[in-house]
Formats: structure tokens, C-alpha cells, sequence
């Protein structure tokens, strides 16, 4: 039998205090390609600090995170996406006075680090690159429809072309479906589990809704006041009376 692939993610002993507010306590986790991994907990829990410390929005106080073979805790988050780290946010982020193709060209330049104007001989180019990341999320058809006037269901798959025209290995969604309808959210968890599967793209997720987390995580991380408190299958997860406790604010168990 071979040998496990390496970890895409590897987290050891992440921590950070706000004052004397500690947000993350020795957080460890590890996720591999192709695999969804979600990070729960209620709130005030520690999951946005986390996916900052990852991104590198936030220094961390202690602790590594490394990115294959490759520490990057420390590093600015223009420097970690560049090594292949793409994330979403609670609330869609877009340019909404640009079209959506406009916003995925954009994107493109970025990552390919280009601080001036793309030549004219580039147009077609980059017009041809920025349809194939809408057509992997089913967007390819809203490319000349202006931002602002998106259903916010299409604002999410949209803000999700950004983070994958720098061809991430690792993405982090902050609270994916927040703001969605039921149907949109199990929409847009499908294609994040799909291009988790066929791109082999290791997918860390927050998020409240349940059967969200319990429909689309191969393993579920849950954290409370900043600790790791739990970690297993979705069924392992529902049955943890700890992890019960914190949910429904019960006393914990001896």
C-alpha cells in the first residue's frame, strides 16, 4: 500500500492573542489535495483569526504553517497567494463598476504580477483565459454582465473565479454560503467540492449552516475559544457530547 500524499497544509502549534484575548490557541491541522475540510465552531470560536494567520492577513504570535514544503507563516498575503493560496470572503468581493470578465482579466494580471497595462496583443489572450475560469464556474455567460448587477448567488461563483485564476493549490472560503439562498448554497458547495475532486485542490472552509458542513466535509475541525476541541468524519463530529455541549450550550462534559 503506498504512503499517504503529503499534506498541502500543514498548521503546528498556531496561536494569537488580542491583548489578553486569546484568539487561537495551539492550533494544528493538516489537508491534503482534493480533500474538503471544514472549521467550525460558534462564535467568537477563532476560525476567521485562522484562516488570517493562514493567509497571512494576520502574524501569528507562534506556531508555523507551511504550504507543501514551504513555511509561510510571516509572509505578506500577496506573497503566500502567489505560492498558490487563494481565498474567498464572507461578503462577495467584486468590482462592481467592472464587468465580470473585467474582474477575472484583472485578477489574471495580478497573479501574473504586472503592474502596468496589458499590451493590446494580449487582449485576446487574456479575454480566452478569463472565460475558461468562468466556464469552471459555470459563469462563462455572465462575462459582459456588470458586476453590480448580479444575483448574489452569481457574485459568490464569480468571487470564487478570482481565487482560482492564480491556479491555487490551497483554497480558504470564510463562510462560503453566508447571505445565500438554500438552493445557491448547495450550488455553490458542489462546485467547490467538484474542483476539489477533478483539480485536486485542498479546499479549508468556515461556516454556521450544518447540514452545509455535514453534506460537503470529508472531516470537520471544531473550535472553541480559540482551541481545537474536536476533529473527525461528519458522523464522528455529530456524536462528540463535547462538541454537543458547545453547540447547544450545555454543561460541558465531566
Amino acid at each position: 500500500m503506498s504512503a499517504p500524499a503529503a499534506p498541502v497544509l500543514t498548521v503546528r502549534r498556531l496561536a494569537k492573542a488580542f491583548g489578553g484575548v486569546h484568539a487561537v490557541r495551539d492550533v494544528a491541522l493538516d489537508l491534503r489535495a482534493g480533500e474538503m475540510l471544514a472549521l467550525i465552531g460558534p462564535n467568537g470560536a477563532g476560525k476567521t483569526t485562522t484562516f488570517n494567520l493562514i493567509s497571512g492577513q494576520t502574524a501569528p504570535d507562534a506556531g508555523t504553517v507551511q504550504l507543501g514544503d514551504e513555511r509561510i507563516d510571516g509572509l505578506a498575503p500577496d506573497a503566500i497567494a502567489r505560492r498558490g493560496v487563494g481565498r474567498t470572503f464572507q461578503v462577495a468581493a467584486t468590482f462592481a463598476s467592472m464587468t465580470v470578465g473585467e474582474n477575472v482579466e484583472l485578477a489574471l494580471i495580478a497573479h501574473a504580477r504586472r503592474e502596468t497595462a496589458v499590451v493590446d496583443r494580449d487582449a485576446r489572450e487574456r479575454r480566452n483565459a478569463a472565460l475558461a475560469v468562468l466556464e469552471r464556474v459555470g459563469c462563462a455567460d455572465l462575462a459582459d454582465a456588470h458586476c453590480a448587477t448580479l444575483a448574489y448567488g452569481d457574485a459568490k461563483r464569480v468571487e470564487l473565479a478570482l481565487a482560482l485564476a492564480a491556479g491555487p493549490k490551497l483554497l480558504l472560503m470564510d463562510e462560503p454560503t453566508a447571505g445565500m439562498a438554500v438552493a445557491d448554497r448547495a450550488t455553490l458547495m458542489r462546485l467547490a467540492t467538484t474542483l476539489a475532486r477533478h483539480d485536486n485542490l485542498a479546499v479549508l472552509f468556515t461556516e454556521h449552516d450544518m447540514d452545509v458542513v455535514f453534506g460537503f466535509a470529508d472531516r470537520v475541525i471544531v473550535l472553541d475559544r480559540g482551541a481545537v476541541i474536536a476533529s473527525g468524519t461528519a458522523a464522528e463530529i455529530r456524536a462528540d457530547p463535547l462538541v454537543q455541549a458547545v453547540y447547544l450550550g450545555l454543561d460541558e462534559p465531566a
